[in-house]
């Protein structure tokens, strides 16, 4: 009698979890308990409800005590990785799922939430694999085509983010994280109204999506639609008010807008709310408010040129008209150099210098904190060594060992220039050159401006030069690109050891 009333309430609590209405399933799993508390599937769902109430601590405790009684159930061990997750611990996550496959090898959501667990993990390529897998046993998986387009963001790989994307969609149209996955993918590739209207699709089919706001201000941004990009970050923030990157966000979109009261104010409820401290420290900076920091964090130029790997050259040769490695190269030919230099390319993006650079080399090294960038530098076959670094921790203990190091459009991301001087002096030879360009400024040593790029006074650099043990061979004024239309003023120096 006791196991026929136990599996009828079962059945009941099934149906109505089945259904969505989780408080009465949930009465019926306890009560079940009540008659039997080693009961495997009650203790199972009541623990998976427990997650879907955002209970992790509760839902872990409860899977676990399912696991306890009967451990070959692959998918407990599936829903305890999930649990994991979202408790954040991937290491435990990632060991659920693998108990889970070593169970059942063709389990393919236990794959792809595998991925998900290698994603949080930094593990991307392995994350991408296990995606691949569970796209194997199922090709018609639109989750699992979709987490693959995340990876497949993550890694810089925006073309193929967008068709994973859309393999999701073509599967699954009403599916709001493939339209996001899709709109980021086309934010990066630069099809900004695109982007937009992926967004919306997004945040028609979850309103209260405040990443999904958050995206498409961005894109707003970029299109410079900055009331616009306003209103999307507003909506972002109404639905999750403590929300940082979007405080943060809304104070350069002000910033934009020229209200700097406004901006200031956004940036320091953005501190407020967890943001780094460092990349607000700039921000203010950049708008007058506080001390001028020394250089910018290495996290902001990673990411700022990961996104920009794809577009660059053409970004900044046919819309910024930027001429610096040929005015460099101009500048250095004036001094005749050989052709068996030893050279490194400080700062060197996807190589836009490599090919006037290689012209005197007998060896090319380059080095730059984006590795996004490297693997499209690598692509030119110039270099014969690329190094993801900053790029005074790559030079330090590399004494004289290079004739030439160049730096053309790196200092506008140091402000303080003193200690890279010193590290270059170091690693050059005895009248080794050092060639580099900065944006010009005036007044003070070195200021942030809004474009968050600094500019250098030629008073300090020549005081620079002297006090580090450099003489100054030429120098030379240039536009160094275009912003808004105006051209930017700026200075090429040729130095020598």
């Amino acid at each position: 009698m006791t196991e026929s009333l136990l599996a009828s309430l079962l059945q009941q609590a099934v149906e109505l979890h089945q259904q969505g209405r989780l408080e009465p399933a949930q009465a019926l799993y306890r009560q079940v308990l009540e008659l039997d508390p080693r009961r495997f599937d009650a203790l199972h769902l009541l623990g998976v409800i427990a997650r879907q109430q955002g209970d992790a601590a509760g839902a872990i405790e409860l899977i676990s005590q399912a696991i306890a009684v009967d451990s070959t159930q692959a998918n407990a061990h599936c829903n305890l990785g999930v649990a994991w997750l979202d408790a954040g611990d991937a290491e435990q996550a990632l060991a659920s799922h693998d108990r889970a496959l070593a169970l059942n090898q063709s389990y393919a959501l236990a794959w792809s939430n595998r991925g998900n667990a290698l994603r949080k993990l930094g593990r991307l390529e392995e994350a991408l694999d296990s995606y691949q897998h569970a796209l194997r046993i199922q090709p018609g998986y639109a989750e699992a085509h979709s987490n693959r387009a995340i990876v497949l963001q993550d890694l810089g790989r925006y073309l193929d983010a967008l068709g994973a994307a859309e393999d999701a969609l073509n599967l699954k149209d009403r599916y709001a994280d493939a339209w996001l996955a899709r709109g980021k993918a086309l934010h990066c590739l630069r099809y900004l109204p695109e982007a937009v209207e992926s967004f919306d699709r997004a945040i028609h089919l979850r309103p209260d999506w405040a990443e999904a706001y958050s995206a498409q201000g961005a894109s707003l941004q970029r299109l410079g639609e900055f009331e616009a990009a306003l209103d999307s970050f507003d909506q972002a923030l109404k639905h999750k008010p403590d929300y940082a990157l979007v405080h943060y966000q809304r104070g350069n979109a002000l910033r934009s807008m020229d209200r700097r009261d406004e901006a200031i104010a956004a940036y320091r409820a953005a501190l407020a709310h967890g943001d780094d401290p460092q990349t607000i420290a700039f921000a203010l900076a950049s708008v007058g408010e506080g001390e001028t920091p020394a250089t910018l964090p290495n996290d902001y130029v990673r990411s700022l040129f990961d996104q920009y790997a794809n577009h660059f050259d053409q970004h900044l040769t046919e819309v910024l008209g930027y001429q610096t490695p040929a005015v460099l190269d101009a500048l250095l030919r004036h001094v005749a150099p050989s052709s068996e230099l030893s050279t490194v390319d400080l700062g060197c993006g996807t190589g836009l210098c490599a090919p006037y650079l290689r012209a005197y080399s007998r060896r090319l090294d380059g080095v730059d904190l984006s590795q996004q960038m490297l693997d499209k530098a690598a692509e030119r076959g110039l270099y014969d060594s690329l190094a993801c670094a900053d790029l005074t921790s790559y030079l330090h203990g590399r004494d004289a060992s290079w004739d030439l190091a160049v730096a053309a459009d790196v200092f506008v991301y140091i402000g303080d220039l003193a200690p890279v001087f010193r590290t270059v002096h170091a690693a050059l030879r005895p009248g080794g050159r050092f060639c580099f360009s900065v944006e010009a400024g005036d007044g003070a040593d070195y200021v942030l401006r809004p474009s968050n790029r600094y500019a250098h006074t030629e008073d300090y650099l020549r005081r620079l030069a002297a006090d580090t043990g450099f003489t100054v061979l030429a120098t030379q004024a240039l536009e160094a690109r275009q912003e808004n239309g105006a051209p930017i003023a700026a200075h090429a120096f040729l130095l020598c050891k």
